[in-house]
């Protein structure tokens, strides 16, 4: 797909309803979470576009259909940007790396229409890809795609950890392996007893967001996204807000009072 980005860069621009600034058209209204708890969900974490000042997304046109790219490292959509710029210095002069919201790319993708519909591929980090490879093949199961989140679990049961932030109980799902082990050696430690049932699930981001949009379980609520080192740098870099630590300080623990599958593992 990103081959085709470059080859197709003639393309760029879209009409306004696919802006990735823009929120306009008519959202999906059969969700089961409320819409507003699913963007509350998304929308601490930034990912990045290759948009125009308009915010119009650089897209590719192949078999009548059209994608665009929307990386989860900033570093990789510049990286991508810079060979842009190169193989393509007309179409890059007009376009930049802009961050968006999570909660803002999922908006697009639900206002949309089937006449101008747009495929937005999400980019993973490829050093997490391969973190998520090697971990499903030890226990004799294959990568099936998409943007893997680490998610600790413990227990007979394999509950999922969770930690408590200004009083609530939330439940990481992490956008990096080191910080999901991070997380599990800090259980292990505290729990000693438990340390053999401890494990780390992979589980596609993109499934996170369709069982936000399928299922009512109160767990969903509790889903916690938790971004890489790289994105919490930039976060802190760009808001006066607070970034979340890596990872969470308090003690982890297991997750008693829901059932075990926020999302479908992979």
């Amino acid at each position: 797909m990103m081959k085709s980005l470059i080859r197709w860069t003639a393309t760029l621009g879209l009409v306004g309803t696919t802006m990735l600034t823009s929120l306009l058209g008519s959202y999906s209204k059969a969700l089961a979470l409320p819409e507003e708890q699913i963007v509350k969900t998304l929308q601490s974490v930034p990912v990045f576009a290759i948009a125009d000042d308009q915010g119009v997304p650089l897209i590719a046109v192949e078999k009548e259909q059209k994608f665009t790219g929307v990386f989860i490292s900033k570093q990789d959509a510049q990286n991508f940007f810079e060979r842009l710029k190169k193989e393509n210095p007309e179409v890059a002069s007009k376009v930049k790396v802009q961050a968006v919201s999570l909660a803002q790319v999922y908006k697009m993708q639900t206002s949309q229409t089937d006449q101008n519909r747009l495929i937005i591929d999400f980019v993973p980090k490829e050093s997490e890809v391969e973190s998520a490879k090697k971990l499903l093949s030890e226990r004799g199961q294959q990568y099936q795609g998409g943007v893997p989140l680490f998610v600790p679990k413990a227990g007979k049961e394999s509950n999922f950890l969770v930690v408590n932030r200004n009083n609530q109980d939330f439940i990481p799902f992490f956008f990096e392996k080191a910080a999901a082990l991070q997380m599990a050696e800090q259980y292990k430690k505290a729990n000693p007893a438990e340390a053999a049932t401890v494990k780390i699930d992979v589980i596609p981001l993109e499934s996170v967001i369709a069982t936000l949009q399928q299922s009512n379980d109160e767990a969903l609520t509790k889903i916690l996204l938790y971004p890489s080192q790289e994105t919490i740098d930039f976060i802190r870099a760009n808001s006066n807000q607070n970034a979340p630590n890596q990872p969470p300080a308090n003690q982890p623990r297991p997750n008693n009072n829901t059932n075990n599958s926020p999302a479908p593992n992979r």
